[in-house]
């Protein structure tokens, strides 16, 4: 155990390679062509990841500047996502559960009930910290676990039904996405999208890059929406023009190059997919499978960064006008994106219905993560996490985070009945 969480620790950019490598020879590909597509998928990751820590160390400080400015003080701060996973990898649940995801999987495939074959094992972080929360409820690591495979089963019956509409919007053949956050919000954005669709007016107003560069020409391509939503969260910041300045070139350069490291990643897995599905198809003939991956993949879309960053001003006047809630959004305010990447193929790729599903979801997580904060600051005191250094308070939670998403929320409470 202490060799896999050595792995797990290194990331996904190491972690996927080896597993892919691996995946590769499996599936009877040419070793010169695994060690392609390993280090194809690495190198996209490594790319993922330096464009999107640089897109969180610039908007964290114009976050943080954001809520200083507005004076917005709170008795629940959001510790960000990397808090929840550390405490999520240092739950005593770790061995069960990695062992009984794996082997759900597994069973699921062989009875026919997912496509799915998972391999993004650093998110099983999503199922730790809601069963980590669990356990210190009822002290019984049966039921913590059992909460554990609820979820992710869950995950997976999402994850095979939005995979045709996924792949359809963002051009990605033969892959899903098992998110216990991500996935678990999209019958909101379904709902949401149902609820305009039968309203007048709301149901004519068309939001997308495609329309809005059709209107505007050059100054509505992503590249330049990136640019003026860079340089208005700065203003927003009360930045001088430099860094305004700063800001909005760094978020433009990331709506142009996330896409391309994305497509480095899809490269290197349509090699083991493509021998993925021809030694299935022989083995089970007229089955269709796909590869779980983690929803980086989905932000480089144009509609989900735009909408993501016009949520955070958003979350931040929710925080304040929602009664009863006490959660601050903080560290997680330039995540948003991540909790919107499944629902726009839903929304039809619709800006507007994507931001409105934005708030449904951002009001849900605030209204959990106040509710639950008592047991998630328990559990991380228990975990011995070092907080971010800017984060001081008395009471923690995550905005983007699975514990507080309607699933995750409603297995907690249900655990409650149990008590300890």
């Amino acid at each position: 155990m202490s060799i896999f969480n050595e792995i797990i620790s290194l990331g996904p950019s190491v972690m996927m390679p080896i597993i892919f490598f691996i995946l590769a020879l499996v599936f009877r590909v040419k070793i010169g062509n695994a060690f392609k597509s390993a280090m194809l998928v690495g190198v996209g990751f490594v790319g993922i990841d330096l464009i999107v820590t640089t897109l969180l160390n610039s908007l964290g400080p114009a976050t943080q500047d954001m809520v200083q400015r507005f004076g917005l003080k709170f008795t629940v701060v959001d510790a960000g996502w990397p808090t929840g996973a550390s405490i999520g990898w240092a739950s005593p649940l770790v061995p069960l559960v990695v062992a009984g995801a794996i082997i759900v999987n597994i069973l699921m495939l062989l009875l026919k009930q997912t496509k799915t074959v998972n391999i993004d094992i650093f998110n099983y972080w999503l199922l730790l910290l809601p069963g980590g929360m669990i356990y210190y409820v009822t002290n019984n690591i049966v039921i913590a676990f059992i909460a554990c495979m609820i979820m992710y089963i869950i995950a997976f019956i999402i994850a095979d039904k939005t995979a045709p509409k996924i792949h359809e919007m963002y051009k990605m053949k033969g892959v899903s996405f098992v998110h216990a956050t991500c996935g678990v919000f999209v019958p909101v954005g379904i709902l949401v999208n149902a609820i305009i669709e039968r309203i007048p007016g709301l149901n004519k107003i068309n939001l997308n890059p495609d329309s809005i560069t059709k209107k505007l020409g050059v100054l509505g391509e992503p590249l330049a929406l990136a640019t003026f939503l860079g340089a208005g969260l700065g203003i927003l910041a009360g930045w001088d023009a430099g860094h305004v300045m700063k800001l909005a070139v760094t978020v433009a350069a990331v709506m142009l190059l996330l896409p391309k490291m994305v497509g480095v990643v899809v490269e290197g897995v349509t090699i083991v997919r493509e021998a993925a599905e021809t030694t299935l198809q022989k083995k089970f003939p007229g089955r269709e499978f796909y590869i779980g991956m983690d929803t980086a993949l989905l932000i480089a879309e144009p509609s989900i960064l735009a909408t993501g960053f016009l949520l955070i001003p958003a979350a931040l006047i929710l925080a304040v006008i929602l009664p009863g809630n006490r959660m601050l959004p903080f560290a997680d305010l330039a995540s948003i994106v991540f909790i919107i990447s499944m629902v726009a193929p839903f929304c039809k790729k619709n800006m507007f219905r994507i931001f409105c599903t934005g708030l449904v979801i951002l009001t849900i997580t605030l209204y959990g993560g106040t509710a639950l904060s008592e047991i998630y600051t328990a559990v991380a005191g228990e975990a011995n996490i070092s907080l971010p250094e800017n984060v001081k308070s008395q009471e923690l939670g995550n905005l983007v985070s699975s514990y507080n998403t309607p699933l995750g929320w409603g297995l907690i409470e249900l655990a409650k009945l149990f008590g300890k």
